[in-house]
């Protein structure tokens, strides 16, 4: 049995070095430092040279090149006016400006809700300069507990809030994970989300959200399971639940959980909030 939790520490240790060093990225969720939506006639943005615009359709930059910005993806330097499409929820790392590389402020292009917004990354963010890793509780075997899946006849769409309140959003449940845990007498329900080759990921509520002392957890948390078993089990590890983007950034969109996606319990296991309240 020891051998056994043992090697469930390690693998929930090697799950912790490489989260912590995604979001280490050089441009990535710790270097959010701006969110602005483009308006219909060109003007300037928030932190970043050039001027930028919409048709409601498609998204314009024009910039000379003293404004030192160029496009990531071949580096070419933008004179004139240059343009983008996106479908909703898309984002492009669009282009990048700054340093000695000309390269330490990536602007996205993003269209949420219908409409077309930038976002700055910097990686001279001392969100990210400062980073030492997410707090989380303590791995507790505990934690780690079988569910069942029982899918929708087909995905429903579920109108959900974001973390920035003028984008709403949509959550694709198909299905529900069906599970008890430590210290309740009753059966949870959440819905899930399916993601790439079948696995689910499910959004929640718990009661150490926002709680006091500070040093507990965001205002909800995510955890994703492998594909269900051919009998419908599925493993649901809350030491591996983690925090959204918004955590971190007030420039997120990130969805919040569905209605009834909320424990009456308290979820001792995973992320804890990034920062003191």
């Amino acid at each position: 049995m020891a051998t056994t939790t043992d090697a469930r520490l390690e693998r929930w240790q090697r799950f912790r070095t490489n989260r912590n060093k995604a979001l280490a990225a050089r441009h990535g969720w710790l270097t959010l430092t701006s969110f602005q939506w483009l308006e219909h006639s060109p003007a300037a943005v928030d932190l970043a040279p050039g001027l930028w615009s919409t048709n409601g359709t498609t998204a314009f930059l024009t910039a000379a090149p003293a404004d030192g910005l160029a496009l990531v993806e071949t580096g070419e330097t933008v004179d004139g006016t240059v343009s983008a499409a996106l479908a909703d929820e898309e984002s492009l790392m669009w282009v990048q400006f700054g340093g000695p590389a000309g390269d330490q402020v990536v602007v996205e292009l993003a269209m949420r809700g219908g409409r077309y917004a930038v976002r700055t990354r910097d990686s001279a963010s001392p969100v990210l300069t400062g980073f030492d890793g997410v707090p989380t509780y303590p791995y507790n075997p505990d934690w780690e507990v079988e569910a069942r899946f029982e899918p929708y006849p087909g995905p429903v769409d579920v109108p959900i809030s974001t973390a920035n309140p003028l984008v709403d959003g949509v959550h694709r449940s198909v299905g529900e994970v069906v599970f008890r845990l430590p210290g309740s007498p009753h059966e949870f329900r959440l819905q899930a989300e399916e993601e790439k080759l079948g696995a689910l990921t499910v959004t929640f509520h718990d009661e150490t959200n926002g709680a006091a002392p500070p040093g507990q957890t965001a205002d909800w948390r995510k955890l994703s399971t492998p594909r269900p078993r051919p009998d419908g089990t599925v493993v649901l590890d809350f030491n591996r639940a983690i925090n959204y983007p918004s955590a971190f950034t007030p420039y997120g969109t990130c969805p919040m959980p569905v209605k009834n996606n909320s424990l009456d319990i308290r979820v001792e296991a995973g992320e804890k909030a990034p920062y003191p309240a």
